[in-house]
């Protein structure tokens, strides 16, 4: 567990937000934002399987669809409210995201060895609030939540 401060805590705090505007909507509650050497947001994003009926509208998926193409990701930073899924991690290794903050992955272990393994610095929040969202959103709606991740 990392305690984040200063602007890292800041952009873990806007994918937060992120998060519960899916939630809000009645989607599943992962955000994610992602930010250049220089701190310029470059995309922010929820996930929006639910909302826009897309298999593979992962927050961290939107969130680089919402960035746009850019030639380089080698200095950016990905936010994530929730350990990445073996999809988005492999999206993070494609574009070759040397950084990732995650807010938590109590509710969902993610790939986060398989990360660090391949050189990915990996910074774990264990943020309450992005855990108890998460819980929140698991126990209201174990169904759609096995259906994101792929069981049910």
């Amino acid at each position: 567990m990392t305690k984040l401060e200063g602007y890292d805590q800041l952009c873990l705090d806007l994918a937060l937000r992120e998060a519960e505007l899916s939630y809000s909507a009645g989607g599943i509650p992962i955000g994610a934002l992602l930010v250049d050497e220089h701190r310029n947001v470059l995309g922010r994003g929820h996930n929006e399987r639910v909302q826009s009926g897309d298999p593979v509208a992962h927050g961290e998926i939107v969130c680089l669809r919402n960035a746009g193409r850019l030639t380089s990701y080698q200095l950016a930073t990905l936010y994530t409210t929730l350990s990445p899924c073996q999809m988005c991690s492999g999206a993070i290794l494609l574009f070759r995201i040397p950084r990732v903050v995650v807010g938590e992955a109590k509710t969902f272990v993610g790939n986060l060895e398989f990360l660090e393994s391949s050189g990915v610095e990996v910074l774990l929040a264990d943020d309450d609030r992005c855990i108890g969202l998460m819980s929140k959103f698991q126990e209201d709606n174990p169904q759609l939540w096995l259906e994101d991740i792929g069981s049910s």
